[in-house]
């Protein structure tokens, strides 16, 4: 087997996996891609070290769009997809994204590996402790539209910056507003192809000056993992967001806080 068939194989394990997480927690599988794929580039030798993360985030978020998409169908069938809200969410996310796609390719890798394992680690703490918060806590209203747009425009950027699409972050904004999780979840997902999108512009954008696309590149983007991850993701992802019916929702907030945890701890200390 060569070691192209190989790596798109490796990518297409990933991607499987990747796909049901995304429709079960509406995170886009960003947070999984990201810190594996890195190892499965630095392993195959496909570009230099100090390119791999920039690549892994950029390829993470061009899969992100059809994981999110596939997601999004499932939970819009189920009735999970807030649509009142999610044009405003849309257009904050979309904003943050394309300007952040553009503003992580030039800044040094090690920083954007601190920034990802932060923000995750972050993301978990606050993730655990609303598990474990009662379900008569006080409800918080819904801020005007204006701020909400604000809200998402910061949560879209950091997104696409550390190559998520968003439900890491949207998930506990939208649930610290009152909104049902499983909602939120497809909320999150149907907003993840907006900041893959964008995203994704922006690392195409910028990397294009770096790599060609007779080597497998779009920009920052390696196509043959992409190809790897999609081919799986696609089909995996329903059943994800089918599995948030089932399953409570004290119980799917603690999958996504062990999941950061090791996600960013992997980030830190695969160095």
């Amino acid at each position: 087997m060569s070691e192209l068939l190989l790596l798109i194989v490796y990518c297409a394990l990933l991607g499987s996996g990747v796909g049901f997480l995304a429709g079960l927690l509406g995170i886009g599988g960003g947070l999984v891609i990201v810190p594996i794929l890195s190892i499965i580039l630095l392993q195959f030798e496909v570009l230099p070290a100090d390119q791999v993360v920039v690549a892994a985030i950029a390829t993470s978020l061009a899969s992100i769009l059809f994981t999110s998409t596939s997601s999004a169908i499932a939970h819009h069938k189920n009735g999970n997809v807030p649509w009142e809200l999610a044009p405003w969410i849309m257009t904050g996310v979309a904003l943050g994204a394309l300007i952040s796609g553009f503003l992580a390719a030039m800044l040094p890798e090690q920083i954007v590996r601190w920034v990802f394992a932060i923000s995750v680690a972050l993301i978990s703490v606050k993730m655990f402790y609303s598990s474990a918060k009662s379900e008569t806590d006080e409800e918080r209203k819904m801020p005007n539209k204006g701020l909400l747009t604000v809200l998402t425009t910061m949560t879209g950027g950091l997104s696409a910056m550390i190559g998520i699409g968003g439900g890491a972050l949207l998930v506990p904004l939208l649930t610290f507003f009152s909104v049902n999780m499983k909602k939120a979840i497809g909320c999150a997902s149907a907003c993840g192809i907006v900041i893959a999108l964008f995203g994704s512009i922006g690392y195409i954008s910028s990397g294009s000056a770096h790599f060609d696309l007779k080597d497998g590149f779009a920009g920052f983007v390696y196509l043959p993992a992409l190809l790897g991850i999609v081919c799986t993701s696609w089909f995996t992802a329903p059943l994800g967001a089918k599995a948030t019916n089932y399953l409570p929702v004290s119980t799917v907030k603690k999958i996504f806080s062990v999941l950061l945890v090791v996600m960013a701890a992997n980030m830190i200390f695969s160095q």
